[in-house]
């Protein structure tokens, strides 16, 4: 398989040469590899273009990353982070800047509107949006990920802290009439949870930012 974990924490991509083979990576990222790869930057936007650039800039949803081309096979980590391999057929993919490691050559990176509220939170006002079909690699640097499905039948609610991505036909909104904060003495700003409706899944990690 092109891409694979070689432990939780490592992920490894081969590379035959090809196009189709090419990956954007967190800049830093690699730890080690074999054989006759390119690093470079992955210019404006973090490879996105112009307009993804302008977004980033204005957002402060930054997307440093780095094109990594050649014939040969690479290790990524960052942090020991536990990996999370993902693939998109189509589908939408939420996620914080800080949160992507790797993305296959053909998806689409931009920057959505997550609402006001979100000023309060880690997540800020904007996200990070990944589109398309193929493989994309996330982090989570608070332990070993946890995927939970939401339905109709059974919307989520999260802490923004632990919240590392989404995937599917969801919407989001903000919980502000939240207790369990004060129950562990948690007082400064405003506490609230984000709320995920519709069908997909939801990606935490079990420690708090």
């Amino acid at each position: 398989m092109p891409w694979r974990l070689e432990t939780p924490r490592v992920l490894v991509v081969d590379l035959d040469g090809s196009k189709g083979s090419a990956v954007r990576a967190r800049t830093g990222s690699m730890v080690a590899y074999e054989g006759d790869v390119q690093f470079k930057n992955a210019g404006v936007g973090g490879g996105g273009g112009l307009r993804a650039a302008l977004k980033q800039r204005v957002t402060g949803e930054s997307l440093p990353l780095m094109e990594v081309t050649g014939r040969g096979t690479v290790h990524f980590a960052v942090d020991a982070g536990y990996v999370l391999l993902l693939d998109l057929a189509g589908d939408t993919l939420k996620v914080e800047s800080e949160g992507l490691l790797c993305l296959a050559e053909g998806l689409r990176t931009d920057v959505t509107f997550t609402g006001l509220q979100g000023a309060s939170s880690g997540q800020g006002l904007f996200t990070t949006t990944v589109t398309g079909h193929g493989q994309v690699a996330l982090l989570s640097l608070g332990g070993p990920p946890i995927a939970l499905r939401v339905t109709p039948q059974t919307p989520l609610v999260v802490d923004p802290d632990a919240y590392v991505g989404a995937v599917g036909n969801l919407s989001q909104s903000f919980v502000t009439d939240v207790s369990w904060r004060n129950l562990v003495g948690e007082s400064s700003g405003e506490a609230f949870s984000l709320r995920f409706e519709g069908q997909g899944v939801v990606y935490l990690q079990p420690e708090e930012r």
